[in-house]
Order: C-alpha cells, then sequence, then structure tokens
C-alpha cells in the first residue's frame, strides 16, 4: 500500500480522533495534516508488524499533544485524567487487540444496540437518518447509541479488570 492510499483510506478516522481530543475543526484539520506529514517522513521506520491504523493514531495523537506543549497552551486536564467515554472508546478501537474485543462483543451485543452503534460509529450516520432507519426519532437513537456504548465500556473495563 503506497502513501497516498493509506492517506485516503484512514485521513478522515485520525481526523475524528484528534477532534475529539481538540474539540476543534481548525486545530484537527492542522493536527491531522502535520501528523501524516510526519508518517510520510518516517514511513520506512514502521516495520508493519502492528495495524498502520494504531500507528498513525499515535503519531497523531503525540503531535496533538507536542502542538499545545510548543504553544504553551494548557490542555483541559479533565480530558487528559479522565478521557470522555468516546476518547476512552477511540483509545480501545487504536490498540488492536482492544479492537478485536470491541468487535468481538459488538457481535455478541443485541439489536437495535449493535446496529444503531455500527451506524454511528463506523458508517458515520446522524442521529437523525439512524431514527429514519428505525421509525423513531434522533432521540431514540441518540439514546441507544449511549447505551451500546456504556455496554461496550462497562465490558472492556471488566476484561481489563481480569487482566490486573
Amino acid at each position: 500500500m503506497d502513501f497516498e492510499e493509506i492517506y485516503s483510506e484512514y485521513f478522515k478516522e485520525v481526523y475524528l480522533f484528534i477532534k475529539s481530543l481538540s474539540r476543534d475543526e481548525c486545530i484537527a484539520e492542522e493536527i491531522t495534516q502535520e501528523a501524516f506529514f510526519k508518517a510520510l517522513k518516517s514511513i520506512e521506520k514502521f516495520d508493519g508488524s502492528k495495524d498502520i491504523r494504531a500507528w498513525l493514531f499515535t503519531i497523531a495523537k503525540n503531535t496533538y499533544f507536542s502542538h499545545y506543549k510548543g504553544k504553551k497552551m494548557q490542555i483541559d486536564l479533565d480530558v487528559i485524567e479522565e478521557p470522555s467515554t468516546g476518547v476512552q472508546l477511540i483509545n480501545h478501537l487504536m490498540n488492536e487487540e482492544d479492537a478485536f474485543a470491541v468487535h468481538q462483543f459488538l457481535h455478541l451485543m443485541g439489536e437495535p444496540y449493535k446496529e444503531v452503534f455500527s451506524l454511528r460509529t463506523f458508517g458515520e450516520l446522524p442521529f437523525e437518518k439512524i431514527g429514519r432507519l428505525f421509525g423513531k426519532s434522533a432521540g431514540w437513537a441518540r439514546v441507544t447509541f449511549y447505551r451500546a456504548r456504556k455496554q461496550i465500556m462497562e465490558y472492556m473495563e471488566g476484561m481489563n479488570h481480569e487482566k490486573d
């Protein structure tokens, strides 16, 4: 896979990850571009033993923190110490082993949670469209998604406790 394909395939995921950290579209765009530039410069160091997406997310995360450190801006400590459920879930999806566990649990999850979570997370559909697919409201889709995400996070926390 050449770098142009990597860029095309993973840009949006990396951008959304950084946007979830920064909560700012302009900063997310800037950091994502910088992260891909760094990845391009060091692509020969990538040995392929890990998932390239995890490698890109790591570069992006480090670029994000360097950006704020360089500008001497303070990142909201609540986000760093106790990440929101969304950021925690993204961190689980970055780790190849955790991502497999999430997909495994998702496969076993009951409907409509499984489909709503997949449509929102992987299909990036807005809650309004998800609600329409089920003949329900956007509010119903939002609540269903957050309940599904809570189930996944509880499952992952349980797995982490088993590892300890």
